[in-house]
């Protein structure tokens, strides 16, 4: 084991829109802490998550496969035991690898997420806030401090003011629990090492919190900094789903289902720019938990040697196209994530990269970061390396010629929704699956004049031959995610 191998300190948040990060365009966010990681480091402008659901997207990126190969196409799913996630082969490589948080490759519903041979040694699960189960280690570690979740989470009983509100407070957040057991990691591999009177071992930590996912509840303090009178607006227009796929109209007035209560039909636009300033309140404690890590980092003398991510594994419509939350859309708002990569000295600096770029192609990017062989999990795999490109050795607005994205009866819709998406740079097509001919069964965007994607082309017969050209880019692209392995042994 050689000393110069990188720690990796993996943050990767929930339902987070690729345009809320401030250095990267945003002016209504407060993201300090982030804003340093793209200074120091290379971001990705234009990152997808393969699936716009939270179970497929992580089994996809923490594999380096598509939702398809690893069993796991659907919330409440169990990917499949003989998946290999990087953790493990991290640790098969002498990692020391922890998480806290969600991992979510399992069902989560009314029971305890079952795990697969996944390499955390360390494992504090908590899926979501609420204290279901007691195996909920954030709320084991509220009890430790002696603080009650009912005390300190009371959602008010308006439905109106339930869409957005103040939550728990910032030191008692589980988006806190989950950075006060990265830092205590990263301490203690700090004493270990100096207790060896060697580098160590190299770590691998993922902080997985749960926000900025849906309800809208940042704490207070964080929640005041942020005046919904200076929110925008969501992107829409005016009856623009009568063109759209009906999927998009059931949650205009019922998203996911009509459970969780965002009918954008009723709200008005206050409370669209009251949920916008929660989620960004949500985004700015992650980003001040994220300068809490980085500082551990500095103060134990690891920050020199540790490769640290942002990321998310999806999208949050958030009012766009006039609907909340997640499903089966391909919206940028909905696939399209934040990904930024620092590593002091070997990462370029202040580089963007307007490449596009899937999270699979993070699996084998760690495995070069690390300079790993493992051939046998390299040829499992289905992303592209962006080693080269994070090196400044490669093009960095060239990477993939378009990017895929699938979502199989995921999460909403149960029964009926199944679309896949191919976008390439000018174009998007997204195609349902098992509708009948009179459903409007798919949408076709020119990006280069339309990039709110508010022009469904679909069955516009002006641009009849763009779209059998990308319907077959689309197929072709199905049938060539199919899973690698097995590895053929022979012609016959």
């Amino acid at each position: 084991m050689t000393p110069d191998r990188p720690n990796i300190l993996w943050l990767c948040t929930d339902q987070q829109r690729y345009d809320t990060v401030r250095a990267l365009g945003n002016d209504k966010i407060n993201t300090p802490n982030i804003d340093a990681l793209v200074a120091s480091g290379t971001s990705f402008d234009r990152a997808y998550c393969q699936s716009p659901v939270c179970a497929p997207s992580r089994a996809s990126f923490l594999t380096g496969r598509y939702p398809r190969t690893t069993g796991c196409r659907q919330n409440g799913q169990q990917i499949n035991a003989t998946e290999r996630l990087v953790p493990r082969i991290m640790a098969d490589q002498g990692y020391a690898c922890g998480l806290a948080g969600k991992l979510h490759l399992a069902a989560c519903q009314d029971r305890v997420e079952t795990r697969i041979d996944d390499g955390y040694a360390e494992f504090h699960w908590s899926h979501h806030p609420p204290p279901d189960w007691e195996e909920n280690a954030y709320a084991q570690w509220l009890a430790a401090k002696g603080v009650r979740w009912d005390d300190i989470y009371q959602p008010p009983e308006d439905p109106r003011e339930r869409l957005a509100f103040a939550g728990a407070p910032a030191e008692h957040h589980q988006t806190t629990f989950c950075a006060d057991k990265a830092i205590e990691f990263i301490n203690k591999q700090a004493s270990r090492a100096v207790s060896a009177r060697s580098p160590g071992h190299p770590w691998l930590f993922s902080f997985n919190c749960f926000d900025p996912h849906h309800p809208f509840d940042p704490p207070a303090d964080f929640l005041s900094r942020y005046d919904p009178a200076d929110m925008p607006l969501p992107a829409r227009r005016v009856d623009e789903l009568t063109n759209k796929p009906r999927w998009q109209r059931i949650d205009h007035t019922a998203s996911r289902d009509g459970i969780t209560g965002y009918n954008d039909a009723e709200m008005t636009d206050d409370d669209r720019r009251r949920v916008t300033a929660a989620y960004y309140a949500m985004v700015e404690l992650i980003d001040h938990n994220v300068g809490r890590m980085v500082d551990a980092l500095r103060e134990t003398g690891q920050l020199e040697n540790t490769l640290v991510i942002f990321m998310s594994d999806h999208g949050e419509m958030l009012g766009d196209h006039g609907f909340y939350l997640k499903g089966p859309h391909f919206y940028e708002s909905a696939v399209r994530v934040p990904l930024v990569v620092s590593w002091p000295g070997q990462v370029k600096a202040g580089q963007r990269s307007d490449a596009l770029v899937e999270l699979t192609d993070l699996a084998p990017t760690l495995l070069d970061a690390a300079g790993l062989d493992a051939a046998n999990d390299r040829q499992r795999m289905q992303g592209r390396s962006l080693w080269q490109i994070l090196t400044g050795k490669a093009d960095p607005t060239r990477h993939r010629d378009a990017v895929f994205s699938e979502y199989y009866n995921a999460w909403s819709h149960r029964g009926e929704a199944y679309g896949t998406m191919l976008r390439t740079d000018d174009h998007k097509i997204v195609v349902y699956h098992g509708l009948d001919e009179d459903d409007i069964n798919g949408e076709l965007y020119d990006l280069r004049s339309d990039p709110n994607e508010f022009e469904n082309l679909w069955n516009d017969p002006a641009h009849g031959e763009l779209k059998s050209r990308m319907l077959k880019r689309c197929f072709d692209a199905s049938v060539f995610t199919m899973d690698p392995a097995p590895q053929r042994l022979g012609d016959f």
